[in-house]
């Protein structure tokens, strides 16, 4: 039984690679940049998302953004409401996108229209490890209000991840939170080849370092 699950899962991860192999070149035939953004509920994924969208917008770059959630459009509205192109996209039930949803979403979008395309990933930092989107990066944000022992719980979805970013960075001595302690562990955990970004998207410090990461 152990063996036959073993299969099956690899067979699910062998399938979602394939369509996120397609996914990445449908954006690149129409000159999209893409990122997908992972991290657990709370860490300020949408502040910081509704932060870069305003500044590309700003920039002259046309952005759509594509909400991940379970059920619901809280963040939907709030994309839409900051001035952003949004889409929704629920799971029903599963804990992470996966690239044949965004295929899906893709399909229903006219992507002549657009430059970025920025996903935000259902709020978790486990299962969306494992399932590449078709993006050109893969991101993962947490903050400071979440302790000082993230990248060491959770090694998977930063070793995934071409960008790590520490947001609320405002409130990390209000929370009693040393920030050095979570980029030394990145950093340890990395062997020193990737950065850290630190930011507040409350505040919108470091912002622009992060799109610059990201070559937008």
């Amino acid at each position: 039984m152990h063996i036959v699950q073993a299969g099956m899962e690899f067979d699910v991860l062998r399938a979602n690679n394939k369509i996120a192999h397609e996914n990445y070149h449908l954006l690149k035939e129409h000159g999209i940049k893409s990122v997908d953004f992972m991290g657990s509920i709370g860490a300020g994924k949408t502040a910081l998302i509704i932060e870069i969208g305003k500044r590309l917008v700003g920039r002259g770059k046309r952005v759509c953004v594509i909400a991940g959630d379970v059920t619901g459009d809280d963040d939907f509205k709030r994309f839409r409401e900051a001035g952003l192109d949004a889409v929704n996209c629920n799971t029903g039930k599963e804990c992470h996108l996966d690239a044949n949803l965004i295929r899906k979403c893709l399909a229903d979008i006219d992507l002549d229209k657009y430059d970025v395309m920025i996903i935000e990933n259902v709020g978790n930092l486990v299962c969306p490890a494992d399932f590449p989107l078709g993006t050109d990066f893969r991101a993962v944000v947490v903050s400071t209000t979440e302790g000082d022992d993230m990248v060491r719980k959770h090694h998977a979805v930063f070793q995934h991840s071409d960008v790590a970013i520490l947001n609320k960075m405002d409130i990390a001595d209000a929370v009693g939170v040393d920030p050095s302690v979570i980029t030394k562990d990145y950093n340890k955990l990395t062997g020193g080849l990737k950065n850290m970004y630190t930011c507040s998207a409350r505040k919108g410090n470091g912002v622009d370092e992060i799109i610059d990461a990201f070559g937008f």
